[in-house]
């Protein structure tokens, strides 16, 4: 089934190849696609093979904290209908960072557009290695394997197929991740004593689905009001200024169909990812009445942290010492392995994949547009012909392609330091980029003050990551807030932007027919 599944994607990008022969056709796809396969497509996007073993993982482990971050998502959604999508779909350029230039000036679109490329690199290389560790169980192949297939099959659907074949893919894919998730939760009631009568009873007792403390001055952990925070300002940056987004906006066949395409995929991820952590929790049940089964779980974990040269009573030792939090991700790929069918196992190995594949192919494609439009056209060659376009886009998709491959194989053979230095490398670009973008939408901050916010905001952040007096959540929120209160404090004392200036009002106004309440999308 899994051949079959890496056949058939490679094939529609394939299908999609003609499609896909011009610029406007890889980086927006004629601007023809209907809402709803835009709309699987952000879906597909928001739900990676990370989310996919790690909502799981958390709510075993731990409860359900980490679901008040979907709860951020309709609020988000709702003021980018309002704003974002308005902007993107009158603008002439493909590229999410021309706003930027618009409003502060060429340093803000390449210092954006840079920190977005480095952080797809780095995004692509972490995707794959993580699938690539769960499906080591699940397949028994060696990781590099795993990564170079999933690598290779990506990158050539995307590099040939363009946004049309990415978008396209997503949607089918999304359809598998959901249908994967129903099979796999209702194959695991069936096999829970007392079935989800006892889920729900057991998780109430233990408290499995508490969303967090209520604490409204703790910043020190991941209370609910903080994870709130930190999930608007993320999904604020999602939805305005992220490139793989505002391409599916583009694509749309209509305002109202990109409008559409947002509410879908943003709210669509709220109940399925309440999903993923209800099967988390109805594992925890599962193993509190079959604790023997999480043995396998723990020495397998032991052996990959110790290294083959460790002995059985070294590994024994640590697998002992284990806590539900170091091996949470690998319960539900240890649950596929042993207690599915054949059939509905290589379902849900598909599906793994298909996050993986969602999740690198949207990187490659807006990655490569990101290359023509705000470096190759903007600086080197602004009259290009549509045909060398298309070849700097292919050729382009193909480098990150391989790079990406490559970060994630790199990872496999480097301490795990590498892999937190990449995310504390990512809380800084993204405070950086979310800060700066909202900086512009929502002020009338010129670009001397932007200039100086944006440098006091990576300062700020440096320090808290490097210092780590607040809960990580809250680096990315105090970041932007310093970029917004310094661009906003200076911007009073050094006056109003020069009359020829684009101002915020500028990219904020509504499209004519722009709907005042989610319903009316």
């Amino acid at each position: 089934m899994l051949a079959i599944y890496f056949l058939g994607t490679v094939a529609l990008g394939g299908a999609f190849a003609r499609r896909s022969s011009s610029v406007e056709g890889f980086t927006a796809a004629g601007r023809s696609l209907p809402g709803w396969v835009c709309g699987l497509s952000i879906f597909a996007t928001y739900l990676s093979s990370i989310s996919y073993l790690a909502l799981p993982g958390k709510s075993f482990a731990a409860d359900w904290n980490p679901f008040v971050f979907s709860l951020a998502i309709p609020v988000a959604a709702y003021v980018a209908v309002l704003f974002f999508v308005p902007y993107y779909r009158r603008s002439q350029s493909v590229s999410a960072y021309a706003a930027l230039e618009d409003r502060f000036g060429t340093w803000a679109r390449l210092c954006v557009s840079v920190f977005y490329l480095l952080t797809q690199i780095a995004r692509m290389g972490v995707v794959m290695y993580l699938m690539a560790l769960p499906m080591q169980m699940l397949l028994g192949w060696d990781i590099r394997t795993i990564i170079l297939v999933t690598g290779v099959v990506v990158t050539l659907y995307a590099m040939v197929g363009g946004i049309a074949a990415v978008i396209w893919a997503d949607a089918i894919q999304a359809l598998v991740l959901m249908a994967g998730a129903i099979i796999c939760l209702v194959t695991m009631l069936t096999l829970v004593p007392g079935g989800i009568g006892a889920v729900l009873e057991v998780g109430r007792a233990e408290g499995k689905f508490s969303l967090g403390s209520t604490s409204l001055t703790d910043f020190t952990a991941p209370t609910i009001l903080l994870v709130l925070l930190y999930a608007i300002v993320e999904n604020l940056k999602n939805f305005g200024i992220d490139q793989s987004y505002v391409q599916r906006y583009l694509a749309a066949d209509s305002d109202r169909a990109a409008r559409n395409s947002l509410y879908l995929g943003g709210l669509l991820y709220v109940p399925i990812s309440a999903l993923f952590f209800f099967i988390g929790t109805t594992l925890y049940v599962y193993h509190q009445a079959a604790p023997g089964q999480l043995d396998a779980v723990k020495t397998l974990v032991a052996e990959q942290e110790l290294g083959d040269a460790a002995s059985p009573d070294a590994v024994a030792t640590r697998a002992n010492a284990l806590e539900p939090a170091d091996y949470g991700d690998r319960v539900f790929p240890a649950f596929i392995v042993s207690r599915m069918p054949a059939g509905l196992r290589g379902l849900l190995i598909a599906a793994v994949f298909a996050a993986a594949m969602s999740t690198v192919s949207t990187s490659l494609n807006s990655s490569a547009t990101l290359v023509l439009e705000d470096y190759v056209r903007r600086f080197f060659a602004p009259d290009l012909s549509d045909a060398k376009s298309v070849l700097v886009l292919r050729g382009t998709t193909v480098v990150w392609g391989l790079l990406g491959t490559a970060t994630a194989i790199v990872l496999v053979a480097v301490t795990e330091s590498a892999l937190d230095l990449w995310w504390t490398l990512s809380g800084i670009f993204g405070g950086t980029m979310a800060g700066l973008f909202l900086l512009g939408i929502f002020t009338r901050t010129g670009r001397t003050p932007a200039a100086i916010a944006a440098g006091v905001g990576i300062v700020v952040i440096a320090a808290l990551v490097y210092f780590e007096p607040l809960h990580k959540f809250a680096i990315p929120v105090v970041g932007v807030a310093a970029i917004l209160g310094t661009g906003v404090l200076l911007h009073r004392l050094l006056g109003t932007p020069p009359a020829d200036a684009v101002t915020a009002q500028d990219l904020v106004d509504p499209l004519d027919d722009a709907p005042t309440t989610p319903s009316e999308a």
